[in-house]
């Protein structure tokens, strides 16, 4: 299953930059990255004791960023396990549903968290029977398509080219979903 998704993730990611580039939407890059030169930063000689204290602050600090993200994931993961009825997560995000996926891709845009807080809430909703496409939009859209990580990309890229990245984003998400959903009995 990760092979399968790991595949369409790149299949989509090559479909959409050539689409951007046959677009040549180039131009609707912000101009100060543009226009910005080469940056050639010399690679300092460490021994191996800096190299291992360095990767140490590296585990360290990307642990204290991402800690946080986790509980909170846990928690809304607890919140689905433990309070929101079986019924209500299968009559919304199961097979009944054939518009659950794109639901699932739009409900995830508000969220700020990183891969790693969205796999409690994942684990918690297939428990309740959601479906395995359904999830993964989720995840995907909670990841690619959050609002702030969209705030941020703004500053980079002009608004033609941020709707079309969006527009080829969530499409590519809701085929996988759809994907995903047609393909979970064989692979599951």
């Amino acid at each position: 299953m990760a092979i399968i998704y790991v595949v369409l993730g790149l299949v989509i990611a090559v479909i959409g930059g050539t689409i951007i580039e046959k677009l040549k939407m180039e131009r609707y890059v912000a101009d100060f990255i543009s226009k910005a030169g080469n940056v050639d930063i010399d690679s300092p000689d460490l021994t191996r004791r800096e190299r291992m204290s360095f990767a140490k602050d590296q585990v360290v600090d990307t642990f204290k960023k991402v800690f946080p993200y986790i509980l909170i994931g846990v928690g809304i993961g607890a919140v689905i396990h433990n309070w929101i009825p079986q019924e209500w997560i299968v009559k919304i995000l199961g097979t009944g549903n054939p518009l659950a996926v794109p639901l699932a891709t739009v409900v995830g845009i508000p969220i700020y968290a990183d891969i790693f807080g969205t796999i409690p809430i994942a684990e918690a909703l297939l428990a309740k029977g959601a479906q395995l496409g359904v999830v993964l939009a989720f995840m995907m859209g909670v990841t690619t398509l959050s609002l702030p990580s969209l705030i941020m990309l703004s500053k980079a890229i002009k608004p033609k080219l941020m709707a079309l990245f969006i527009g080829v984003c969530t499409v590519g998400i809701i085929i996988v979903g759809y994907f995903f959903n047609a393909v979970a009995p064989f692979i599951i």
